[in-house]
């Protein structure tokens, strides 16, 4: 590789990630995924009109709250989603990168909990 990465960027040689954290990172970039996609759809299903076949109830609306998750969690864990998870990810990945070439010790996704202005 010529060092030059997919946003054609120039990335420096630094230590990658560890493999445990990235996985739970990405797990975290899913969750957040799947809680978004859930609110949207969620709010969507609010739009549609009262009424129909089945009439509105508690019963009614806990499933529809649990076939909301099962889908938003369905859509979250298929591929790359919606493509969230991939941004959310890429960017705490840039920050990782970032943070880590501004110290000279090892890599540490600790980095991350900083609010943004912090490693500027």
């Amino acid at each position: 590789m010529n060092g030059i990465g997919k946003t054609g960027t120039r990335i420096a040689a630094q230590q990658p990630i560890d493999p445990e954290k990235e996985k739970k990172i990405k797990k975290v970039c899913a969750d957040f995924e799947a809680m978004l996609t859930y609110n949207l759809l969620k709010t969507m299903r609010r739009t549609i009109p009262s009424g129909g076949v089945v009439p509105r109830s508690a019963s009614r609306e806990t499933y529809e709250m649990m076939l909301d998750q099962h889908i938003a969690d369905s859509i979250a864990r298929k591929g790359h989603g919606m493509g969230l998870q991939k941004a959310i990810y890429e960017q705490l990945e840039r920050r990782h990168r970032k943070s880590d070439s501004s110290s000279s010790g090892p890599a540490s996704i600790s980095s991350l909990n900083q609010p943004a202005g912090d490693n500027e």
